[in-house]
């Protein structure tokens, strides 16, 4: 498969990346669409593709056209990309918030597949759920499927709105837990760490919570009990999380991305 990214930021390069690690596609397969041109300079010096620095009919050339500028920057791109996308040409976009309709009636395309990836995919444990218009057939989709798997997980979603779930699950998500992690950091600090110590206690703690979760034949609410004892330390910081209403507000939190990930699909 011959694939073009348009916009090679992080995650444009995450997803190209995983496909030359994992031989899904050759470099000189591979056109990296970049208009900075700094960018566009370490991207040579990288040899990670072909690049260059304007949308030009040599796209028409490939299998697969990901979509990867910035939202607010589709608009400058769109108006080019309708004039030499061909009609066999497959289109996936991982910009958020611009759902399939609206890039099926800006490009006059109508194979186009959106997914919603999260930063993990940088290092290929990313969680990725996608959607993709009525007119994409099941081949195709499993090569998509494929493609984004060399980033980590991917799920097909039949409903295409129900990804605005998942930018604020998944896709924002990493973020949640950086907040916590960094949360109980300071924490660390204020009785007595240095920074470095703190660091190594809560990241440690979190990767080896992660194993156990995946792992363990338990429920959370079992692995919960199974640390927190009955009037012990444990108990004690629960208990004021509670009071606190910690889950709510979490959860809080989580509704407001969806309902800004809707605003923004509008």
């Amino acid at each position: 498969m011959k694939i073009a990214i348009v916009g090679c930021g992080n995650m444009g390069m995450a997803f190209a990346n995983s496909f030359i690690q994992y031989n899904l596609v050759k470099k000189e397969d591979l056109l990296l669409i970049e208009k900075n041109a700094e960018r566009g300079e370490a991207l040579q010096n990288t040899k990670s593709g072909v690049v260059v620095d304007t949308i030009s009919p040599k796209i028409g050339e490939y299998d697969l056209i990901i979509l990867s500028v910035k939202p607010q920057d589709f608009t400058s791109v769109h108006q080019e990309l309708r004039e030499v996308i061909r009609p066999n040409q497959l289109v996936l976009s991982i910009m958020a918030g611009i759902s399939i309709q609206k890039i099926q009636e800006v490009l006059n395309h109508p194979l186009v597949i959106r997914a919603m990836p999260n930063t993990p995919a940088l290092l290929g444990m990313g969680m990725t759920a996608f959607s993709a218009a009525p007119e994409v057939e099941i081949q195709n989709l499993r090569k998509v499927e494929n493609l984004i798997n060399s980033t980590g997980r991917a799920v097909f979603l039949e409903e295409e709105s129900l990804l605005d779930a998942v930018t604020a699950l998944s896709g924002s998500g990493p973020a949640y837990f950086f907040y916590l992690v960094k949360a109980m950091i300071e924490a660390g600090k204020q009785m007595g760490f240095e920074d470095s110590m703190a660091a190594l206690l809560v990241k440690q703690t979190m990767l080896g919570s992660f194993h156990l979760i995946n792992n363990a034949d338990k429920s959370l609410d079992e692995l919960i009990k199974a640390v927190a004892s009955k009037g012990g330390t444990t108990e004690a910081a629960l208990k004021r999380f509670e009071e606190g209403n910690l889950a709510e507000h979490l959860q809080a939190g989580i509704h407001a991305a969806q309902k800004r990930a809707t605003e923004l699909s509008k």
